[in-house]
């Protein structure tokens, strides 16, 4: 039996200062980084500000200024994820609105911006993203069109040039997706990324070159084959990332010559492109290369084309967003295990890195920090070729208590989205809120995330709510099995597709965890299938079956054709404008849990979206699932947090 002693309490009750307040005070989302002349540019979402991304500018001087005053917010809408919502040259910024989805322009000492495109004829029916400012002073960017009452089908996604008066040319178009519009130096030669259904850019992404007499000839990519983040060179050399030997690896092609491969280092350089405006790699102006990619759940910063790769020494351990800068150094958007994002300026041959936007001011010890652990474990092959897995494992960490001798930790495994997405050794102060408690976390790459090649990758493909589930209860056991964690109490938690896989656990692999949270998680494929966004309407067609042929598959791997498996207690967590995994999904898995008398909590948030951006929403998940797993597993909250009880529904009697 456990004793107690000075010090100690049952974890989940421990005292921390990392709150909810805490975890959504100053805090900010770094987004993309530029650089313009001396100046370095980069977007912040802000919680406290309602979830508002601004444009923000650092001078040469050190001076930062937020460029666009509340209430004006650059983020955009396309594909639903957005990405690439502003671009700046010469000091003039062009972004798009969110609330009206036009593009604006703001020149330098301009009062306010001015609208460049007409409002639409529906409410955000043309949205602007993944821009490109032009020596012309125009605009390159990726429109999407969306028809009066019309369906996803009847999306329409097209490349347009801008020009300063705000009237658009269309560039490319006739295929179902088109990203990375990206002029050569030349002002003629224009390169781009385009996709079709079912493939999404990370099946079969394929590269276009048109040339100045208007001929075009796809240069790389293809079935089998993904290719993004094309970059021009000043020498007309044009580079991309490709997966065609499993990673994704830089590639080049000089004027005239072959594709050869740069740099191939074992991990992926890039990741899936969820949005755009991504970044990953900056070319110097001495023809060397600065690239992040990663390995063993971390990322590294290196410098190739001076006799191979050369990793930097850095502290951290995610890189985002690298871009060239003046004087041999790049900007990148930067953290560690004991550092929430900054953008760091890093000079490539010798020098201390410079911090350009610290993180904020935490107040707090390195101590109530959490390092993770990378750990491999195994799992059931079905058929993949692989048979193990890999996690990021936080131990419950304070500095102040500890459990009582002989008590194991309760285990919160965490499943990220996408779900092509990837755990990140940064830290993570939603993550610390739980370490510092007393739980233990696993932050699991189950088969199907990124940063461990296309094979990896794409053992997911027909086994969504198969080997997913296979891993997370897997790693749930391993840590069981090797005296880590207290097998009574595992919990399993995530969102979106993170919250398909935890419903999915908890119905189709009953008996292994405790207690569940979903985050507007799916919990009927076949709705999703049938009612979601352009972007993803064939999607599941991968990682599912092909739809309507296939609705049987979806019926068996749906969390809501189980409801009369859940016997687990689940927390459910919504937001009303979701247009990804709309509320009707939650609702109806909730009114199956009540049907069934299943104890559970539902928290629907007013006005939040995909994702909760807001300060509000994002504390009341967090305190109410921990006041969840407080009553299920019988343990009192810290004190003086003055978290009020989540309302949890119970059977009658």
């Amino acid at each position: 039996m456990p004793t107690t002693s000075p010090g100690s309490l049952p974890p989940g009750s421990w005292p921390t200062p990392i709150t909810s307040e805490l975890v959504v005070r100053a805090a900010a989302r770094l987004g993309e980084v530029r650089v313009d002349g001396t100046d370095v540019w980069w977007s912040e979402g802000r919680p406290e500000e309602g979830g508002r991304s601004v444009v923000v500018r650092r001078s040469a001087d050190g001076t930062t200024t937020d460029v666009l005053p509340a209430p004006w917010n650059a983020r955009t809408r396309v594909h639903e994820y957005g990405g690439g919502a502003w671009a700046v040259r010469d000091g003039v910024l062009w972004f798009t609105e969110f609330t009206d989805q036009r593009l604006y322009r703001l020149a330098p000492g301009a009062a306010e911006p001015v609208a460049v495109t007409p409002e639409p004829d529906v409410p955000s029916g043309v949205r602007f993203a993944d821009l490109t400012a032009t020596p012309d002073g125009g605009l390159l960017a990726v429109r999407e069109t969306h028809a009066p009452g019309g369906a996803a089908t009847d999306v329409v996604n097209e490349i347009v040039r801008i020009r300063p008066d705000g009237t658009t040319e269309v560039l490319a178009g006739g295929t179902d997706f088109v990203s990375d519009p990206r002029p050569a130096p030349d002002g003629v030669t224009l390169a781009w990324l385009r996709w079709d259904h079912p493939d999404m850019p990370w099946d079969a992404a394929q590269l276009v070159v048109r040339a100045a007499d208007g001929t075009e000839h796809v240069l790389a990519g293809g079935p089998g084959e993904s290719v993004v983040q094309p970059v021009w060179g000043e020498d007309l050399a044009l580079w991309w990332l490709s997966d065609r030997s499993d990673v994704w690896s830089l590639y080049r092609r000089r004027p005239h010559g072959e594709v050869e491969c740069v740099a191939d280092v074992g991990g992926d350089i890039a990741g899936p492109q969820w949005v755009f405006g991504q970044s990953r790699y900056a070319l110097l102006p001495d023809g060397r290369v600065v690239l992040a990619y990663a390995r063993d759940g971390r990322d590294r910063l290196a410098v190739a084309g001076d006799g191979g790769p050369r990793e930097l020494d850095l502290p951290h351990t995610v890189f985002r967003y690298v871009t060239a800068a003046a004087d041999g150094a790049v900007v990148c958007v930067a953290a560690g295990p004991a550092s929430e994002p900054v953008v760091l300026r890093v000079p490539v041959d010798g020098g201390a890195a410079e911090v350009l936007r610290p993180a904020r001011d935490l107040g707090l010890d390195p101590a109530w920090f959490s390092r993770p652990e990378h750990v491999t474990f195994p799992t059931e092959d079905r058929g993949t070729g692989i048979a193990e897995a890999h996690a990021l494992v936080y131990p419950p960490t304070n500095p102040g208590v500890a459990a009582p001798e002989g008590e194991l930790p309760p285990l919160l495994v965490v499943v990220h989205g996408g779900p092509t997405a990837a755990a990140t050794a940064a830290l993570d102060l939603a993550v610390q809120y739980w370490t510092s408690r007393g739980f233990c976390v696993a932050d699991v790459d189950y088969r199907g995330s990124a940063g461990y090649g296309r094979r990896y990758r794409e053992a997911l493909k027909g086994n969504w709510g198969v080997v997913d589930l296979d891993d997370v209860v897997a790693c749930a056991r391993h840590l069981a099995g090797t005296g880590r964690v207290d097998p009574a109490r595992m919990a399993i938690r995530g969102g979106s597709a993170g919250g398909y896989t935890t419903l999915a656990a908890l119905c189709l692999r009953p008996g292994v965890f405790t207690a569940g949270a979903s985050h507007f998680g799916v919990a009927d494929l076949a709705a999703l299938a049938r009612d979601t966004h352009k972007f993803e309407s064939r999607y599941l067609d991968g990682l599912v079956a092909p739809w309507p042929s296939g609705a049987d598959v979806y019926a068996e791997r749906s969390p809501l054709t189980h409801v009369d498996a859940f016997d687990t207690p689940l927390a459910v967590f919504q937001g009303e404008e979701d247009r990804v995994v709309p509320p009707e999904q939650a609702e109806s898995i909730v009114a199956g849990l009540r049907a069934k008398g299943v104890p559970h909590a539902y928290l629907l948030f007013p006005g939040e979206q995909h994702g909760f951006r807001r300060a509000e929403s994002i504390r009341a998940a967090l305190d109410g699932e921990l006041s969840f797993y407080a009553q299920v597993w019988g343990f009192d909250l810290p004190e003086g947090e003055g978290i009020a009880p989540v309302d949890v529904v119970r059977p009658a009697g």
